[in-house]
This record gives structure tokens, C-alpha cells and sequence, in this order.
């Protein structure tokens, strides 16, 4: 029962991780809208997908 416990623990995501998993989810459609707010998350979404890539690319790149 504690190991099962552990490994729940070991893949947890924590704030950054549910930011990921938030930033990609469909918008509130009750919540306020804002243009400058609509823009931020957009360069945010953008610059996740970018920083990905270049770390699978960097992986790719350091180990083949």
C-alpha cells in the first residue's frame, strides 16, 4: 500500500505541471474576457510549444 503511495507521489504534477495541462484547456466561456489577457496566454502557449520542441530536439541531438 505504500509503494502504491510512492509512485502516485513520484508522478504528482504540481503547479507547473497543472499550468501545462491548464494553459491547453479550453477556455471558461463565464469567464471575463480580455483582449491583452487572450494575447498573454496565446504567447504563452506558443513559447511552451516552442521550449518542448527544442528540448526533445536537444535530446534527440545529444543521445543519437
Amino acid at each position: 500500500m505504500e509503494e502504491k503511495n510512492q509512485v502516485k507521489e513520484f508522478f504528482k504534477l504540481g503547479e507547473v505541471g497543472n499550468y501545462f495541462l491548464r494553459v491547453f484547456r479550453k477556455p471558461d466561456p463565464n469567464a471575463p474576457t480580455n483582449i491583452n489577457l487572450r494575447m498573454m496566454h496565446g504567447i504563452n502557449k506558443i513559447s511552451i510549444l516552442i521550449f518542448l520542441f527544442a528540448l526533445i530536439f536537444w535530446i534527440v541531438k545529444r543521445f543519437i
